[in-house]
């Protein structure tokens, strides 16, 4: 059986989305047959803004181009909220993918969303439905989490983020690092979608 490959693409500034990605690899790595591979997307912002924010340095994890997309079978997509919906840097890697979507390159292929806000009214929900369209007008099918996480979901005495939509955290004033249940949805997310990618692919 040929092999499934899942794309977990990112960006991060702070290093909480990158902190979820790396247990989503895990997860999609773990369905047999499924090869997983982290990506980020470029950096937008030049070096001396980045240092008056104190963004520390990017990891080595390899840095995607919009043809690198048309590799993969299945993605799930990862960013920051800033005022509810996705970061600059994630939007302008998306509004550089037009040739795909002349071509409906990526048509027909699941994708699933993970993201991190400030607080708890700081987007959990609205980051990734407002990230929606991107999939929508590439012919994607998204694919969320439900309440698949079973009883996690419903955590009430520990700040949780994530929701229906995807795994998710809270960075708070930056020192909040992704909590280890907040990190077992992440694996969750990225289990369940390479599964449905596997099952997709198989089908097709």
């Amino acid at each position: 059986m040929a092999t499934t490959k899942v794309y977990i693409v990112y960006y991060s500034m702070y290093g909480h989305v990158e902190r979820l990605a790396e247990e989503i690899k895990k997860g999609a790595a773990s369905v047999e047959g499924v090869e997983a591979k982290l990506w980020q997307v470029a950096e937008t912002l030049p070096e001396e803004v980045l240092a008056k924010m104190s963004a520390p340095p990017k990891s080595d994890t390899p840095i995607i181009t919009p043809n690198d997309l048309a590799e993969a079978d299945g993605f799930v997509f990862g960013f920051p909220t800033r005022f509810g919906m996705m970061s600059a840097q994630f939007k302008a890697f998306l509004d550089a993918t037009g040739g795909l979507w002349r071509t409906q390159k990526l048509a027909g292929k699941p994708a699933g969303i993970f993201y991190s806000t400030g607080s708890q009214g700081g987007g959990q929900e609205t980051t990734a439905l407002t990230a929606i369209t991107q999939l929508v007008h590439h012919g994607m099918i998204f694919v969320p989490i439900g309440y698949t996480f079973g009883a996690g979901m419903f955590e009430m005495e520990k700040v949780k983020g994530g929701s229906p939509y995807g795994a998710g955290t809270y960075a708070g004033d930056g020192s909040r690092q992704p909590s280890e249940l907040e990190l077992e949805q992440a694996f969750h997310q990225g289990k369940y979608i390479a599964a449905i990618t596997k099952k997709l692919k198989g089908a097709a």
